[in-house]
């Protein structure tokens, strides 16, 4: 039997109304932790109240999209639950419809907001987040650097205690012994007036220092200087550069693939880059498969589910989803398994669960 379009117009609306309370919900909460954490770090830096209101907003949508997942999950759980207590779903099974043609217009709701949350709200969030950590940088961590990576190679701005600045260049990096090719380093002072350069041709980050090798100094009415070997001290470490460059989630999802093929091509590893674009790819299946293992859980009559037996479960479910993906991305980022392996795999295996649970528990 055909199911109509009024009655798939009612129960997707229904669900993407439970949908947006839920994220409500979800997000006001986070944004109240995310909050109290911030004045927490804030408290001995004397920031201002409105600069860690407004970190928090800015921090919000990030986090919001990472357990947006468990929004799906939760609102379809409750959509079912209240179709079952009000007897709708024993109507529309008693009028000849099958459960997979009840779910579609669900489902199809929950790809579209996979879609949308790819194609709008991630490149927002994006946005977000990277403002966030220029105002973590500057009231929370006080961080002294400035990384970027263009096709050009890297770039750095390192601060001095006097209030100078470096500029360092290097036109590739060696892995994994982080030596960086064509260097160049720009002297300035606090008053942006320029005071030499230094090219070297490797140039080596150990421990607090750059270890310039083969170094040649230039500098305004001044001899030049040749030096085999010449140290920086810096506060850098490898990790904090490989970090600030290679956060996935201040990178929108239309200047990932570039950007993955900038990194490459400087010499770094884009592996954790490449899962989290596949990741992005694969939501909306994910949420797809999260409606139907919500289905799972709450289709049953009433009589044999609990409320809390139904929250329970249904926790449980999205902790599990959320495990078993971040669980192979970390595989992934080792190098133990396949990048499509590792960003795909959460999303199909939950489908196939969700499809054999319907297949098992549902005679239409």
């Amino acid at each position: 039997m055909k199911m109509s379009p009024t009655l798939g117009r009612y129960l997707g609306l229904i669900y993407a109304t439970n949908l947006v309370s839920m994220v409500g919900i979800l997000w006001s909460i986070i944004y109240m932790f995310d909050t109290l954490e911030l004045m927490r770090r804030a408290g001995t830096k004397h920031v201002p109240l409105g600069v860690v209101l407004k970190m928090g907003l800015l921090q919000m949508p990030s986090t919001g999209l990472a357990i947006f997942s468990f929004a799906i999950l939760l609102s379809a759980i409750y959509t079912f639950w209240r179709l079952n207590r009000r007897h709708e779903l024993v109507v529309v099974r008693s009028a000849g419809f099958s459960v997979w043609q009840f779910l579609s217009p669900i489902v199809g709701v929950a790809v579209i907001t996979g879609f949308f949350i790819i194609t709008v709200a991630n490149p927002f969030s994006a946005v977000m987040l990277s403002r966030f950590k220029t105002l973590e940088a500057k009231y929370l961590t006080h961080r002294r650097s400035e990384i970027a990576l263009f096709d050009e190679g890297l770039w750095l701005r390192q601060w001095q205690d006097d209030d100078s600045y470096i500029i360092l260049h290097a036109g590739n990096v060696r892995m994994p012994d982080w030596q960086l090719r064509g260097i160049m380093a720009l002297y300035f002072d606090k008053n942006d007036t320029f005071i030499k350069r230094i090219d070297a041709q490797a140039a080596t980050l150990s421990d607090k220092e750059w270890r310039f090798e083969k170094a040649v100094t230039n500098a305004p009415n001044a001899a030049v200087k040749k030096q085999e070997i010449l140290t920086l001290p810096t506060d850098l470490t490898q990790r904090e550069i490989e970090e600030s460059f290679a956060a996935p989630d201040t990178m929108s999802v239309w200047r990932l693939p570039a950007f993955i093929a900038t990194v490459e091509s400087t010499g770094f590893d884009a592996t954790r880059l490449k899962i989290h674009f596949q990741s992005l790819l694969a939501q909306p299946f994910l949420y797809a498969a999260m409606i139907l293992l919500a289905a799972a859980v709450a289709l049953r009559p009433p009589r044999f589910r609990s409320t809390l037996t139904l929250v329970v479960m249904g926790v449980g479910v999205g902790f599990t989803a959320f495990f078993v993906s971040s669980f192979l991305q970390a595989l992934g980022s080792s190098h133990q398994i396949p990048v499509f392996l590792a960003a795909w795999s959460p999303s199909v295996v939950m489908l196939l669960l969700g499809v054999a649970a319907m297949l098992g528990l549902e005679d239409g």
